[in-house]
């Protein structure tokens, strides 16, 4: 079996280890094993093979740490648009209990609404700030 064979065994594996596991980093393994491969078919020998395919394969790692250290943290799933589209609906709160909690009608259910700290019980609309569990966290709207 050829050297470049064996290096895009490995490549194909590495992608496949992170198909399973889901880390951007093996990905970047990966593409130094691929760059392995195409030092092996460029005919080079095979201590600068381990050479090209350590190199590239931790400059991706690098890369990719670096850009994600620098990227700004995204909201948390529970407060996120994005993610929870209940997030800025309105609803209508009758009265509050003496826990601080309310049971209004939403999207055919039963819900058990909270204050967010900061805001005052009184009746009314409500907006969908977060949704903790099946409890609704509202703002005064």
């Amino acid at each position: 079996m050829e050297e470049s064979t064996i290096w895009w065994l490995l490549a194909g594996g590495a992608v496949v280890a992170e198909l399973l596991t889901g880390t951007f980093y093996l990905l970047m393994l990966a593409v130094g094993l691929v760059a392995g491969a195409i030092a092996a078919h460029a005919g080079v020998s095979t201590s600068a093979q381990l050479l090209t395919a350590a190199l590239v394969g931790t400059a991706g790692v690098g890369a990719c740490h670096v850009f994600r250290r620098h990227r700004p943290a995204g909201q948390p799933a529970a407060s996120n648009r994005d993610v929870n589209l209940d997030i800025g609906e309105s609803v209508q709160v009758d009265a509050w209990n003496v826990d601080g909690t309310a049971q209004v009608r939403y999207r055919g259910a039963q819900w058990t609404v909270m204050l967010r700290p900061g805001n005052a019980p009184s009746p009314g609309m409500h907006r969908v700030a977060e949704v903790i569990g099946n409890r609704l966290l509202v703002d005064r709207a």
